[in-house]
């Protein structure tokens, strides 16, 4: 059965964007020992996306005319405004409530994962509702002070369990946590 993840990176401070919604402070840790393993580990077992709609943005923004690096993977945008498609891509746009659309999502994803790209508001609200099944968070040894938080729910959650940790590059910290269901 499918998981639900979010799989992010955050600042020590926990915020997984700066204010303007910019990543410069991230992406100077791009090419760091074992980023890049780490990434293609996740993204091999991933058979569908959620995302919000400021996160897509950013995607097509910042990823050079007609690129999509995920392929034919199917992609659930929740949104409230009127996006572009991408050619070839298999994107599907959504208002309401995730939890109607969740089910659509897993079975989207198959035998794989279902992988909760952002933001935070949306990672919160799978969060809230019982769905999220797992957070992979890279805390980055950066401290920004405000910004996009990195889980901003509404309610206390029951403890989380840490299933794992590795070091990658200098400094960074990734750990895997298991929500209770």
């Amino acid at each position: 059965m499918a998981r639900t993840v979010y799989y992010v990176a955050s600042s020590l401070d926990g915020f997984i964007a700066d204010e303007d919604d910019k990543l410069e402070w991230l992406f100077q840790f791009n090419d760091a020992d074992g980023v890049k393993e780490s990434y293609e580990e996740f993204i091999a077992g991933i058979g569908a996306l959620v995302m919000g709609s400021e996160t897509y943005k950013f995607l097509l923004d910042n990823g050079g005319e007609g690129a999509w690096e995920y392929g034919s993977t199917p992609t659930w945008v929740f949104t409230h405004h009127e996006l572009p498609g991408i050619p070839g891509a298999d994107i599907t746009f959504v208002r309401g409530d995730i939890t109607v659309f969740h089910p659509n999502v897993v079975a989207d994803a198959g035998d794989r994962d279902v992988w909760v790209i952002g933001g935070g508001e949306l990672a919160a609200q799978y969060l809230d509702a019982s769905l999220l099944d797992e957070l992979i968070v890279t805390y980055v040894p950066v401290v920004l002070g405000r910004g996009k938080r990195l889980l901003p729910v509404t309610t206390t959650t029951a403890p989380a369990a840490l299933t794992g940790s590795r070091t990658l590059g200098s400094g960074m910290v990734e750990h895997r946590y298991k929500f209770a269901q």
